[in-house]
């Protein structure tokens, strides 16, 4: 170890960089970079935990990043058999990772469908966590529409867009890929991040893209936010639907009302990012993480 600590910064970031962990039970793996306090980075959906690379470039030399691929997404195998239970054994693998792996009270930052699983395994294992970051994601999905919804109330309509999602996955593959281009025109800013983030998206499993976002419309973990005693961050985008009449204000009160049962809880609203915040606005995202890690 001394002899590593001798080595530049860089060269030691790609030797640690080079090490990969294996879930063979949940079809999770890992890549881990650096040294320091622990955080888990966890993507959403249908991205590679390579959405992180800028942020882990962007933050000091204190820590280690835990970057996690899901499977089915970008490329990665499908999970075997969810048994209709994507995000609970999703949220089961990550927690035995933390746990077989002895890492410390690390941090989780979690984007989209990844800060859903970050409040899940908060929830679930109350002790195991330090610090929460969540990237645009909210505990009940669709009362960002509908405050009125509840999981019964919001089946319908989740079991009609998977039988729409997994209709669109036939398509031919140059329709997918412009239509899904057109689509991430509303979450991404940068042509070339689309692009990225659209290549992803065709080498995502469509099986498990439909049921992951069944799932996310059909569970409300809003009462269980109690549970979470760990430091909460929350950053949030508005900016994407200012032409139809979104303001920073509504946006606020609507993620404010979504986590009222989280005690210890920072919410701020990015003004410049979509919902790819750590990509679209990385002077407010990176700023904040310094701030609260």
């Amino acid at each position: 170890m001394q002899n590593l600590k001798k080595l530049p910064l860089l060269i030691l970031f790609c030797f640690i960089s080079t090490l990969v962990f294996s879930q063979n039970k949940y079809g999770l793996t890992s890549t881990v970079h650096g040294i320091g306090e622990p955080i888990i980075l966890i993507p959403g959906l249908t991205s590679s935990g390579s959405v992180w690379h800028e942020t882990i470039s962007s933050m000091s030399g204190n820590y280690q990043y835990h970057v996690i691929e899901l499977p089915g997404f970008a490329g990665n195998k499908p999970m075997d058999d969810h048994e209709g239970k994507y995000l609970e054994k999703i949220r089961d693998g990550i927690i035995q990772y933390i746990q077989k792996n002895n890492i410390k009270k690390p941090a989780i930052i979690g984007h989209s469908l990844g800060g859903f699983l970050a409040l899940t395994i908060a929830i679930e294992e109350p002790n195991l966590l330090s610090k929460l970051v969540i990237v645009d994601a909210l505990p009940f999905l669709p009362a960002i529409r509908d405050s009125s919804l509840t999981e019964e109330s919001a089946t319908e309509n989740a079991t009609h867009y998977r039988a729409g999602m997994m209709k669109q996955a036939t398509r031919p593959d140059d329709e997918k890929r412009a239509g899904q281009k057109e689509f991430l025109k509303w979450m991404i800013t940068s042509s070339s991040n689309i692009d990225i983030a659209t290549e992803w998206y065709m080498a995502s499993d469509n099986e498990t893209i439909a049921q992951a976002m069944y799932e996310m419309n059909t569970t409300d973990i809003r009462d269980d936010l109690e549970k979470i005693n760990v430091p909460a961050l929350v950053l949030g985008s508005w900016i994407a639907g200012k032409e139809y009449g979104a303001t920073r204000e509504g946006a606020l009160r609507s993620y404010t009302l979504q986590y009222a049962n989280l005690e210890n809880l920072q919410i701020d609203m990015s003004d410049k990012g979509k919902h790819f915040i750590m990509w679209d606005d990385p002077d407010f995202f990176i700023g904040w993480l310094k701030k609260f890690l």
